[in-house]
């Protein structure tokens, strides 16, 4: 009978702190209150480069409690403007509530209107347990998925690489990171290619130019059509996204940004 005791007392104390048992990631490359924005270019043979909208990342100030972790609630909001809307307009809005400690998901919301085109999903995450619970609200359905342990969701992964040390990386080296789009889990990586100084609007900044894979299908044949440009210092700040789509390619470039953790080092004086 003292046996059962003591081993019910120690699963007690293992569910009680289950969150001392999560891993702590170290994150030295953003904090609430980080806003960067974008504009994004359209570029074709017959229109030439098109200004069609712009995006804005923000880290919010508030610290919203999930299971009792603190949180960093980060959301993107990208529309088209002008004269785009009439040719293929776009509103999207992008959610995640990303563990402090492990720099996972507890809850990713994403609504999608393009051209017409709708999404409207909650995925709400149980780290402890590996599972995802997938709502999608325009077509009724819920399913219940597992899950990779830390698994990622879409933009979560981006803050995620970010904390990656790819100074550990030489040329044509790879990192992955598993994340969740829909009801499906994914594999990706990322392949760095070196270093390479670029001019920007805030002057020449050095950068690690690096190509991450991506999902073909409909948009892209290539699986690695993305080329992207990081700050080379601990902010790992995306500067420039260049990908080749079916017609044409699209750019998305940094123009203003606030908030950052560190000093801007990697900007050329």
């Amino acid at each position: 009978m003292k046996t059962k005791v003591i081993f019910a007392v120690i699963i007690v104390f293992i569910a009680t702190n289950a969150k001392a048992q999560l891993r702590v990631e170290n994150n030295d490359a953003f904090q609430r209150g980080e806003i960067l924005t974008y504009k994004a270019y359209y570029d074709a043979a017959l229109t030439g480069e098109v200004i069609a909208g712009n995006a804005v990342f923000a880290i919010n100030n508030e610290n919203k409690k999930i299971n009792d972790h603190s949180t960093l609630h980060i959301e993107v909001v990208g529309k088209t403007k002008g004269a785009f809307n009439w040719f293929f307009k776009v509103n999207d809005h992008y959610e995640t509530y990303v563990d402090e400690e492990t720099l996972a998901p507890w809850l990713f919301l994403r609504r999608v209107d393009e051209g017409g085109y709708i999404i409207n999903q909650d995925v709400t995450f149980n780290q402890n347990k590996n599972v995802a619970y997938f709502v999608d609200n325009k077509n009724a359905k819920k399913t219940t998925v597992t899950t990779p342990p830390y698994v990622q969701d879409l933009l979560s992964a981006i803050y995620y690489c970010r904390t990656y040390d790819v100074t550990k990386l030489g040329n044509k080296d790879e990192f992955g990171v598993k994340f969740m789009l829909d009801d499906t889990i994914f594999s990706t990586k990322v392949v760095v290619l070196g270093k390479e100084t670029i001019n920007t609007c805030f002057g020449k900044i050095r950068c690690l130019k690096l190509k991450p894979q991506v999902l073909t299908g409909n948009v892209f044949k290539d699986p690695y059509p993305v080329t992207l440009w990081v700050t080379d210092d601990k902010n790992k700040v995306p500067i420039l996204v260049e990908s080749k789509i079916l017609v044409g390619k699209v750019k998305l470039e940094l123009i203003d940004y606030s908030g950052l953790k560190n000093p801007f080092l990697a900007l050329v004086k």
